[in-house]
């Protein structure tokens, strides 16, 4: 069987076609056809006996071209062996970015086979495998709906996924986490048919500074007896978004090895409606000891998170992470593109904001605004779980938060959306990594392997 050919595709800037190196024939084809370079058009070069010889791929202006362009040709080829030539920028960052527009999720569908590139001479093969896998298990795992992904099968999934890299799993499940002291998962998931839980995996040396990483894994958010809309709804399988980026961050400091002992906690529940559901009015007494007046069921993601953040500060780690597909609000005031970040240090948000661009992982440092933590108060209990002005809705979700890390070194807490409602360049439509690439980038600096 002949070996299919490995195609070239030529990335030609606005009005650079002279670099291409075509032949006049070529170039007559290309004026028929109208191509200039346009940002993220694909031309085929027409080859001997009707044969496609090479593509060609605009790369647009100087000036409006990001770090992940290549992402574009990934969506746009069809299936094929290609290599990318002329201007694409750093190598690896392109490979990345082509691997990653060139993502199927066809669980549901007959598959579509994907173009494969053969990775640039210059570009490191293990980092384009190790970000393209994180990303990959991200937006799988947020792609699948939760018939197929309730608090069950995505135990299962991390059962898998801690025992692939040889990390240590703990789960504390159903009544036990009343025992063991997460009182505020178990009123989330409580209604659910699927018991809730807490999942807790470890990973590498004792001695080394500590990194813990927790993630909202709510499968499925009905807005519990605060009832969400039809439409609210129709997205909610992606509501373990957070638990599902922090999986594939998690990977590429496992599969880096860095330097560093990794903790994660996923709270896993579904928000779900019967009898036993939470309702709005109740006080609990969450693991910190604070109590928390439930204002509304349908901010349920800070509660679980509360409990698991207060675990995790516990041992008072270096690097404390949280990722939420948590507040409309963020949505509101950042679209679905640009996730806000907060933390307690704001060095480290200065160059967790710095370091997103250029891997495409953009993130902006908003403020945890002390004046703004008087819209929590409660008459009956410490705290109340939603804001009572309505306003700066993600702000005062992070406030919330706040108040169950006291001894961790550094907090971050990201509002990330994990759905691309638009095809971008690298990111298909679908479930989405957010924060995955620019929380990588700075571990790697501060803990090299």
């Amino acid at each position: 069987m002949a070996k299919s050919p490995i195609l070239p595709v030529h990335f030609v800037p606005e009005g650079g076609l002279a670099a291409a190196g075509l032949s006049p024939a070529e170039q007559q084809w290309v004026a028929a056809n109208g191509f200039t370079g346009q940002r993220g058009r694909l031309l085929s070069v027409p080859g001997e006996g009707g044969s496609i010889a090479a593509w060609l791929f605009g790369a647009g202006p100087e000036e409006g071209r990001p770090a992940f362009l290549a992402g574009l040709a990934g969506t746009g080829l069809p299936e094929g062996t290609y290599r990318l030539e002329g201007a694409f920028g750093d190598p690896t960052q392109a490979a990345i970015a082509f691997r990653l527009g060139s993502y199927r999720f066809d669980r549901y569908r007959e598959s579509r086979p994907a173009p494969v590139l053969v990775a640039p001479g210059k570009a490191d093969a293990d980092e384009i495998e190790r970000q393209v896998a994180a990303a990959t298990l991200a937006r799988d795992l947020i792609n699948t709906p939760a018939n197929d992904l309730g608090p069950d099968a995505l135990e299962k999934a991390v059962r898998e996924f801690a025992q692939a890299r040889g990390m240590k799993i703990r789960v504390t499940l159903g009544d036990d986490l009343l025992k063991a002291g997460f009182p505020l998962i178990h009123a989330v998931g409580r209604a659910s048919a699927q018991a809730p839980r807490l999942l807790d995996l470890t990973w590498g040396k004792a001695s080394d500074p500590r990194v813990t990483l927790v993630g909202k894994g709510v499968t499925f958010d009905t807005g519990g007896l605060d009832i969400k809309s039809a439409a609210g709804m129709l997205l909610m399988k992606k509501d373990m978004g957070g638990a599902a980026n922090v999986l594939g961050l998690a990977h590429t400091i496992v599969s880096a090895g860095l330097r560093v002992r990794l903790r994660v906690l996923l709270p896993v529940v579904e928000n779900a409606i019967a009898g036993s559901a939470f309702r709005p009015g109740d006080v609990i007494r969450s693991r910190k000891g604070l109590t928390v007046e439930i204002g509304n069921t349908d901010a349920e993601g800070r509660l679980i998170l509360a409990d698991a953040l207060a675990l995790a500060d516990e041992e008072a780690p270096e690097f404390l992470v949280d990722m939420a597909t948590l507040t409309g609000a963020a949505r509101v005031a950042l679209g679905p593109d640009l996730p806000p970040l907060y933390s307690t240090d704001e060095t480290v948000a200065r160059d967790l904001a710095a370091a997103g661009p250029g891997v495409e992982d953009p993130l902006w440092p908003m403020p945890l605004w002390s004046p703004y933590d008087a819209q929590l108060a409660s008459k009956v209990a410490d705290i109340g779980n939603t804001g009572a002005g309505g306003y700066a809705g993600s702000v005062v979700a992070a406030l919330f938060l706040r108040r169950f890390v006291s001894q961790a070194r550094v907090w971050v807490h990201l509002d990330i959306f994990g759905w691309a409602p638009e095809a971008r360049p690298g990111r298909p439509v679908g479930g989405t990594d957010q924060g995955i690439r620019a929380l990588y980038e700075l571990l790697r600096r501060r803990y090299p392997a």
